[in-house]
């Protein structure tokens, strides 16, 4: 368990204060350059992610390339699926015994959602989240296409999943489209290629809207093209949350950047309803 920082500044507890962060599902087999979580596995949490054990088996998986000498073995590659039961316990026992709903986004360091996820881990997961309904959980995925197993989701899971561009954006909206949840996000994040745009109707399934920069290292997006979803958005009714990392785009004394601020002035942070 560690509390959110600014970089997820919109994890946030159901009174508006920072929420809560936990990986019980942890690695991926995209091998996208841009994530963090790989960067940190093979970084200062490296020695920690090889000891445990507990990692996929689907060898038609573990013969993905890795890196360019080749494939890796799960005991030689940090950011290898891997699934970790005590956290999932001390996850249970905070959410037990704390007094006030909090909002927890799990498997920040992981995709829970992948082909090559066991069933068990997932379906542990989701026991857990069901035994505590008054909490809120995020949920986010690279592989949209799999949402629908796992629909209709409890009421106080915020759905998610990652776009980076507009085809991807396209893919996350007619997944979310094909899913019952109670908020259904997209955050594009990083926000790597082109212009975004959307038709008024995909507010009647898309509940939120997230948009940042790369972090590491830091490559923002056009601000134009942070405009033009931004204005797409608000046509919808769709709730707008900007990152922290846009800050340094915008300008709070320009009319060019006034799009990023609402009517009180204030940086664009919107939660949904």
């Amino acid at each position: 368990m560690n509390r959110a920082t600014h970089n997820d500044s919109w994890v946030q507890n159901p009174d508006g204060t920072l929420g809560y962060t936990c990986s019980l599902i942890t690695g991926c087999l995209l091998g996208h350059d841009y994530c963090f979580a790989s960067k940190l596995a093979n970084g200062r949490l490296k020695k920690r992610y090889l000891a445990n054990e507990n990692t996929a088996s689907m060898t038609g998986f573990q013969l993905l390339g890795r890196d360019k000498a080749g494939y890796l073995h799960p005991e030689d590659d940090p950011f290898y699926p891997r699934f970790w039961p005590d956290r999932l316990v001390e996850l249970d026992r905070f959410l037990t015994k704390s007094r006030e709903p909090v909002g927890v986004f799990l498997n920040i360091m992981g995709e829970w959602a992948g082909d090559w996820v066991p069933r068990a881990w997932q379906d542990a997961m989701f026991e857990l989240i069901r035994r505590h309904p008054r909490h809120r959980i995020y949920l986010l995925t690279n592989c949209p296409q799999n949402l629908p197993r796992f629909s209709p989701f409890p009421d106080h899971c915020y759905v998610g999943v990652t776009a980076t561009d507009p085809r991807a954006f396209c893919e996350a909206t007619r997944a979310l489209a094909d899913i019952e949840a109670k908020v259904r996000f997209v955050s594009v994040e990083p926000y790597l290629a082109g212009p975004i745009t959307f038709p008024l109707w995909v507010g009647k399934f898309l509940d939120w809207l997230i948009i940042g920069a790369q972090t590491k290292p830091y490559k923002p997006p056009k601000i134009e093209w942070v405009e033009e979803i931004v204005r797409a958005a608000d046509k919808a009714g769709i709730p707008v949350f900007l990152k922290d990392n846009l800050l340094e785009l915008v300008n709070y004394q320009s009319p060019e950047t006034e799009f990023a601020f609402n009517k009180e002035g204030y940086y664009r942070q919107e939660m949904p309803e």
